[in-house]
């Protein structure tokens, strides 16, 4: 095997001579029509979905070809707007005249025009939706944005609910998403850049902000690491948040993603910034602090003691589902003296019969639990309720009733899977679902002692974390008391006049005293 190797190395395999070399940027274009149309055919492999169509065009008797991708395009725009001006049109061409210029300036009815003078240009324009028109003689065409896909459009947010407020929801395509955010923003400050990430797939990704706000430390950061990526292809914007992350191996996320324009348009004036993936309804925000998991744009639409009541909630959840199993294991194991004598008894006599410790208990209805949760977002919408209704209702009282757990675990079980459902957001909810077991077997290794022993490293990892250069407990720790008004409480409006310091040092100052009234 190494002598092959061996071999292989000193004589490499040569290329055929069928290989096509892949353009490049300096790659320019043939002069003629039928060079460039044979090497678009060979390049793509006479793949049957790219239009071309060759005609002429009034006193040019070269002759003109355009070519894009079925499917890519909207039919209707490049037969009115770009074969018809072109074929209809009866503009005489002055020799010394720049044809292209001709064409872009007095015949073709279509806003979006770019000039292409390579092969990859040419490429990627047809391959995105775009037409691309050639003529003989010329190593330049021009590029006419056709794109029209079919997309879902603009529907209610299935995943992030809420009671009051807008209903919208992102969608597939990234310019409609776009859309949705400059509609809530209508500041010329809001600025937008636009990447192509994936050697293979060429995925536009669209990294914005507000200039003024956002720090230009930010901004560059964020640039620079969108660039830095090199993989063959982006299909979601979790492959984005991954490669993008400050820290890979940890349970909590530091990218916050949502399918909300008003979240993005929110997060946005606070001085933070938007990265948002063609193919994908989910916007990446960066930086994502840890209090911003715990927030509802819900929050901002209602009263401020209702909001300021479901926050608490949201934190109180958030120690439930982190720690009632293993506060359940450690208690029922190691200190039952904590407990009323009459909940004792009753513990003791549900516990009589049942054949596992209590660590061994809990796990086997955690697991069951996880496998009942992930085998119903798997089944269709139509079977996973019935799947629920039988895995809380059948399983749990079979499992009672066998004398195989106790009806308080079931109890507990429960209460952390209510828990667990009250986080806005999801990737939340997963970081509690991974740290809940290695909990549970501090508890039932060292009881209490165990639980403080977990908590105490989980404080100081997330003391480490950072997002985008921003500590990720910001601002509980570093403590910043002018930031309290708007973290674990909710205050009124006229008292958050500030941005948070820490992703912002020059335009603090969000908003102003409101005017008197003047009747």
């Amino acid at each position: 095997m190494f002598a092959h190797w061996l071999r292989s190395k000193k004589n490499p395999i040569a290329p055929s001579q069928n290989t096509i070399v892949e353009p490049t940027a300096s790659t320019p274009l043939f002069s003629t029509i039928q060079e460039n149309v044979d090497y678009v055919r060979q390049t793509l492999g006479n793949s049957t979905d790219i239009i071309i169509r060759e005609f002429t065009y009034n006193s040019i008797t070269e002759g003109l070809a355009i070519l894009y991708t079925d499917g890519l395009v909207d039919a209707t725009v490049v037969n009115d707007f770009v074969m018809r001006s072109l074929m209809a049109d009866s503009t005489e061409i002055d020799p010394e005249q720049d044809p292209f210029d001709v064409l872009t300036m007095h015949t073709l009815t279509i806003g979006e025009i770019q000039k292409v003078s390579d092969m990859k240009g040419m490429l990627h324009h047809i391959l995105s939706g775009d037409s691309v028109i050639l003529m003989n003689g010329y190593t330049k065409g021009l590029a006419a944005g056709t794109k029209g896909w079919k997309d879902r459009g603009v529907t209610e947010t299935n995943v992030e609910t809420v009671v009051r407020g807008p209903r919208e929801a992102f969608s597939e395509s990234i310019r409609t998403n776009t859309a949705l955010i400059r509609r809530k923003i209508k500041d010329p400050n809001l600025w937008m850049e636009t990447f192509q990430v994936g050697q293979v797939t060429q995925t536009d990704v669209v990294l914005m902000y507000v200039k003024g706000i956002a720090l230009d430390s930010l901004i560059l950061e964020a640039r620079n690491r969108l660039t830095q990526i090199y993989i063959d292809g982006i299909f979601e914007s979790s492959n984005i948040e991954e490669l993008i992350q400050d820290e890979v191996i940890t349970p909590f996320p530091t990218v916050y993603n949502t399918e909300r324009p008003d979240v993005v348009a929110t997060e946005l004036i606070h001085g933070k910034i938007a990265i948002l993936v063609d193919g994908t309804p989910f916007v990446l925000i960066a930086p994502a602090l840890f209090e911003t998991f715990l927030k509802s744009s819900e929050d901002y639409y209602h009263r401020v003691d209702i909001s300021t009541l479901v926050r608490i909630l949201r934190y109180a959840g958030f120690l439930i589902a982190l720690l009632a199993p293993s506060f359940y294991v450690a208690i029922t194991t190691f200190h039952q003296e904590m407990l009323p004598t009459q909940l004792l008894i009753s513990l003791a006599a549900q516990r009589e019969g049942i054949p596992f410790p209590a660590f061994i208990e809990a796990l086997l209805m955690e697991i069951t639990f996880e496998v009942l949760r992930e085998a119903a977002l798997r089944m269709p919408r139509s079977i996973g309720s019935a799947l629920s209704f039988v895995g809380t209702l059948v399983i749990g009282q079979a499992a009672v009733e066998a004398g195989i757990v106790s009806a308080a675990m079931v109890i507990v079980v429960s209460i952390t899977a209510i828990s667990s459902f009250v986080f806005p957001s999801y990737d939340l909810s997963n970081a509690i679902r991974i740290l809940r077991f290695p909990l549970m077997a501090l508890a039932a290794s060292f009881g209490f002692f165990g639980i403080l022993a977990g908590l105490l490293g989980l404080v100081l990892h997330l003391n480490s974390l950072q997002s985008f250069g921003v500590p990720y407990l910001s601002p509980f720790a570093p403590l910043e008391l002018n930031q309290q008004k708007d973290a674990l409480f909710r205050f009124p409006f006229q008292s958050i006049f500030s941005r948070v310091r820490t992703l912002n040092a020059r335009n603090v100052v969000k908003k102003a005293n409101r005017k008197p009234f003047n009747p």
